[in-house]
């Protein structure tokens, strides 16, 4: 795989045009996996940002606040590797962002808003025959 990366690299390098170059051969550029994670870790930005439409109680206390602190956790980490990586610090900042928005809204449910609803809307009151 590596060789195969190698020579796409090396085929690409010929097409970069010049005013380019100090990004395509940046250390986190995108000839490198600090270029590439990033970009595919936005995805999980745009799932936080789809859960911005899921109702309160169906979202997970635990996930969100996992999802939390690992963009709190990598964020930090980004900013005291050599090189610094933006992009990486970014998006870990938009993953902790949406995560503690979740858990906000989760949390709220659970602990403040699931125990005052009517017997009737709770989901989680049974009856029992």
């Amino acid at each position: 795989m590596s060789l195969l990366y190698r020579s796409t690299v090396a085929f690409a390098d010929k097409f970069v045009p010049p005013k380019l170059q100090p990004l395509w051969n940046h250390p986190a550029g995108p000839k490198t996996i600090f270029f590439w994670a990033p970009l595919f870790k936005w995805s999980l930005v745009m799932a936080g940002l789809s859960d911005l439409a899921r109702p309160a109680e169906k979202l997970s206390v635990p996930q969100s606040a996992a999802l939390s602190a690992t963009g709190v956790v990598w964020a930090r980490y980004s900013m005291v590797i050599i090189p610094k990586n933006w992009s990486l610090f970014s998006v870990n900042l938009f993953v902790a962002l949406t995560g503690l928005y979740s858990l906000s809204r989760a949390v709220n449910y659970q602990y403040f808003v699931k125990d005052k609803l009517p017997a009737h809307e709770n989901l989680a009151v049974t009856k029992s025959s």
